[in-house]
């Protein structure tokens, strides 16, 4: 499975999900219908759409959206950036910042919630999918592993973060994310014009 059809799959699933079937179900859904070496390679595109967002700028984002956010944490933001789709995925990749203007970010702060974008189980469809097809999930695993070991996959684990900062600092996270600082934060919004004053 290429990029563009994995976002194809991604896109098809955000099409079918309705109230009573959320994106990670609908997503399990389609997968289950494809051939398990399909599944497989949708493991890998999404694992590589997840690592190249392994940044502590995003990271940042994420932890102002939720008003903290763990290593776990961060994992389920990752998936739930991947569940808006392509184009708000580049968007966040190329500005986490660009999250401040995202419909379900502004909502949650509003509301002052703190659960927008963090989606855990879409992080386990590939193997839900998979458990369907075979009739037991574990069977997943031991086709990973398998499938891994016999791609030359890059350690995303390991690749560069960019520059870590202080996401506790105030001053520096309304420096570096000024919108989603203001949104999330309050205060005044760092370069705006007339100084509006956010209040959430």
């Amino acid at each position: 499975m290429d990029t563009s059809e994995f976002w194809t799959v991604i896109d098809a699933a955000r099409s079918a999900t309705t109230t009573d079937k959320p994106f990670a179900e609908a997503v399990t859904d389609h997968l289950a219908t494809r051939a398990k070496e399909d599944i497989l390679g949708y493991q890998e595109r999404f694992d590589e759409a997840s690592g190249a967002v392994n940044r502590w700028d995003v990271w940042a984002a994420a932890y102002l959206i939720g008003g903290g956010c763990s290593d776990d944490s961060f994992m389920d933001f990752r998936a739930g950036v991947i569940a808006l789709g392509r184009d708000w995925y580049e968007k966040t990749a190329a500005d986490p910042d660009s999250l401040a203007e995202h419909p379900a970010v502004l909502v949650a702060a509003g509301a002052h919630r703190d659960e927008a974008l963090f989606y855990e189980d879409v992080n386990y469809a590939a193997a839900r999918a998979f458990g369907r097809v075979t009739g037991d999930e574990e069977d997943f695993y031991e086709a990973w592993t398998a499938y891994a070991a016999s791609r030359d996959r890059p350690a995303h684990d390991s690749a560069d973060m960019g520059e870590d900062f202080d996401f506790d600092d105030d001053a520096e996270m309304h420096t570096r994310l000024p919108r989603l600082a203001a949104l999330c934060l309050g205060g005044v919004v760092p370069g705006s014009s007339d100084g509006l004053q956010e209040s959430i």
